[in-house]
This record gives C-alpha cells, sequence and structure tokens, in this order.
C-alpha cells in the first residue's frame, strides 16, 4: 500500500474504496411513495449517489423510519484527523494499587454520580460497580480506592457537598442524557461550582459519555472527558497517573 492510499482513505462495503455505507434517520413524512423519495433526495443532498431506500417502516401516523445504502465520493485526509491520545499506560488493578499507596499512603477516595435530571446510571454503574463493564472490574474492585455512588439525578450542590465531606481525589460524573446539549450545560456547571467552592484545591474533575468529545476537556471546565467504550481500567490508570502529575507539579 502507497502512503498516499495509507492517509487518504473511503467506506468501505462490497469492494475497496467504492465508498457503500448504510444510515439510518426518521423523517416527519406518512410511510408511503412520498416519503422514500423525500428519503432519497435528502441521501444525494448528502453526498450519496446512487442511494438506495433498503428499508421502511412507518412509526405511527406521521413519521417514517428509514435505511438507505449508497456510494459517497467523500476522501479522508487521515493526517487532518485530531483526537485525544492517551498519555498514559493502562495500569493492572495491582498496579493501580501499589501506585495508589505510593502516591498517597492512604486510600484514594473517588465520588461518582449522574448530575441534573439524567437518570441513566448505566455509564457511572459501568465504571464504579465491582461487576464492571467489558470484562474489567468497576473501581469497587480496587483495593487501595473508596467508592461512593451517588447515583442519579445529584444535584451540582449536593454534588460539591458530598465530595467535599467524603474529601474526594476524584469526581466522576456521568451523562447519558443529552438533548439541548443538557450534558454539556451540566458538565460546566459542575466546573464552575467546584472552582468557586474549592479552588485549586478542587477534585480531578472526570466527565464521561456517549456524545461527549474527549477533546472539550479544556472547553468544559474539566480535567478529563472519556467517550463511548471507555473501561473502568482506562479510568483508574488515569486517576494514577493525573494524581502522579498534581503532585510534582505541587
Amino acid at each position: 500500500m502507497t502512503e498516499a492510499a495509507a492517509r487518504y482513505v473511503r467506506p468501505y462495503g462490497d469492494t475497496t474504496g467504492d465508498g457503500m455505507v448504510q444510515m439510518s434517520f426518521t423523517l416527519p413524512v406518512p410511510h408511503g411513495p412520498r416519503a422514500d423519495g423525500a428519503a432519497l433526495r435528502l441521501a444525494a443532498k448528502m453526498g450519496l449517489d446512487p442511494a438506495m431506500v433498503v428499508h421502511s417502516h412507518p412509526i405511527g401516523g406521521e413519521f417514517t423510519f428509514f435505511v438507505v445504502y449508497g456510494s459517497v465520493t467523500h476522501l479522508v485526509d487521515l493526517a487532518e484527523v485530531e483526537v485525544v491520545e492517551r498519555e498514559f499506560p493502562l495500569l493492572s488493578p495491582a498496579e493501580v494499587n501499589a501506585e495508589v499507596k505510593r502516591l498517597l499512603r492512604r486510600k484514594l477516595v473517588v465520588v461518582g454520580a449522574c448530575i441534573g435530571t439524567d437518570a441513566h446510571t448505566v455509564g457511572i454503574d459501568a465504571i464504579l460497580n465491582i461487576k464492571g463493564f467489558a470484562g474489567e472490574k468497576g473501581l469497587e474492585y480496587y483495593r487501595e480506592l473508596r467508592v461512593i455512588n451517588l447515583g442519579a439525578q445529584v444535584t451540582v450542590p449536593e454534588l460539591v457537598r458530598r465530595a467535599r465531606a467524603e474529601k474526594a481525589d476524584a469526581v466522576l460524573v456521568s451523562q447519558v442524557v443529552t438533548q439541548r446539549d443538557a450534558h454539556l450545560l451540566n458538565t460546566r456547571e459542575m466546573a464552575a461550582a467546584f472552582r468557586e467552592a474549592m479552588g485549586e484545591r478542587r477534585p480531578l474533575l472526570v466527565a464521561g459519555g456517549p456524545r461527549f468529545d474527549p477533546r472539550m476537556a479544556e472547553e468544559l471546565g474539566v480535567d478529563r472527558v472519556f467517550g463511548r467504550g471507555t473501561t473502568p481500567g482506562e479510568v483508574a490508570s488515569y486517576l494514577v497517573h493525573a494524581l502522579a502529575r498534581r503532585g510534582e507539579v505541587c
């Protein structure tokens, strides 16, 4: 493979470089030929040529769900892709425990919650609960971590109060509900509240959820943002890394 071929990529469907993609969406149009025609026009405006409606299904009486298959001509230049690279090693639970003992000589205190009106605890539970996620034990499994899971619909003032009372080293916030960018507004509110209440002595602030962009940490006022697919081991390894760096600065 040439350097140019490795740098510029197109979607792969049936054959290399054919640009074939499949996408789904809903239109506020009753199911029928007019709805299919509207879906094809939308697909064409999005750059799919040719496009095929391979599935359409009525949702109630006024909406239609579509699956559309087609080819795009767009290329992606991998040199222009910006991501947050992991700058710390992944540690085993035993290594995390050893590092915590070395750095703090006490247990690392982690407070976690879903803030605002978000009642979806699947994210925070996957990271904190001992059953964990993706074959990894949650932070409750780590001997040198003390975990306080506040659950869902926790207000920002309550989160700050509990973090201070528990003398938290880190606060983990999960946000799954994202309508009207609620996850961004809630995270900014949380970061501002901790800055006002604790200043430079605030705990590490970590936000996570499927709609977060890891590049937004500074904009949101937190130390780290994790996206979908994050495992407990990644979070634990980051906490050790960040605490070590904070100690070096201090």
